[in-house]
């Protein structure tokens, strides 16, 4: 397994604060990375943010979100191409590492048209991500929290679709709140690992929802430490960005929020290097 990671928080976790706060305090914290949202950054600016940024040591793991091209937000195609393509030029302009990428729901078309609408969207997308060197992120999301967000919900299907492309600017997103049971599959694993340009940490207490309810690290149920080290022993050594939302997230106090999960990242991810290893060397064996 590496020796470091690379931790990120996402600015969807910290809802209610601006831009600059955001940066501030994720850097306060501890992180390397921020995962940037495109409303907060267009409500501050995209030359302010990259200045400020340029004043600090964060990164951007990635920008979010673009696509949709299946027409459940009300766009035309057109109009979400246009959107995607925007989209690319900020994620180049703010050195994303990568961008993330929403199908699109079903939106009553039939599985052809809806396949259909999304190739075509994503082909032009692809096509400037290439010339600007920026990386496609598509994610998959479980079907209960997906609807009109996007008609991907198993990593299956994400990996297919990634296989028909043969381009190194398209990979997908991880998150384990939609996936949590990933660990229990080295196979599946091991074909996705090298697939990945971003891996997505959430806690939660019940199952799947639509609210996509989620908690702080640590205080849920799902196998956080248990998938990054098996990610990580598959090879997996880009960043673990934190992605949490809901009502109890909303309520917390995002100081004390950032500080504690940046903690609890160190102290999962030491103990899953400290006992993981031997364990998935055993399974996978």
């Amino acid at each position: 397994m590496p020796l470091d990671c690379k931790f990120s928080v996402n600015e969807l976790t910290t809802y209610r604060w601006t831009f600059d706060e955001d940066i501030y305090y994720a850097q306060k914290a501890g992180f390397d990375s921020i995962g940037l949202w495109r409303r907060k950054v267009n409500d501050f600016g995209e030359a302010r943010a990259r200045e400020m940024l340029d004043d600090t040591e964060l990164s951007v793991s990635s920008l979010s979100w673009a696509g949709g091209f299946t027409g459940g937000d009300g766009r035309t195609l057109e109009e979400s191409i246009r959107d995607a393509l925007a989209a690319v030029g900020s994620a180049e302009r703010l050195r994303a590492e990568c961008l993330v990428v929403l199908a699109g729901g079903q939106n009553s078309h039939i599985r052809p048209h809806r396949n259909r609408l999304f190739r075509q969207g994503l082909d032009e997308m692809l096509m400037a991500a290439e010339v600007a060197g920026v990386t496609l992120a598509i994610k998959p999301m479980h079907a209960s929290c997906a609807g009109e967000w996007t008609f991907l919900n198993t990593l299956e299907d994400a990996l297919e679709l990634v296989n028909l492309y043969p381009s190194p600017h398209l990979k997908l997103v991880y998150d384990v709140y939609h996936f949590p049971e990933l660990a229990d599959d080295p196979a599946l694993v091991a074909d996705l690992a090298p697939h990945l340009a971003l891996v997505q940490l959430g806690d939660a207490r019940v199952p799947h929802s639509a609210a996509q309810e989620r908690c702080p690290l640590g205080q849920g149920v799902l196998p956080l430490w248990e998938t990054v080290a098996a990610l990580q022993y598959a090879g997996y050594n880009g960043c673990f960005d934190v992605e949490l939302m809901g009502p109890e997230i909303e309520a917390t106090d995002y100081q004390s929020l950032l500080t504690e999960t940046y903690q609890a990242l160190t102290a999962g991810v030491d103990a899953a290097r400290q006992g993981g290893v031997q364990e998935l060397a055993e399974r996978t064996r």
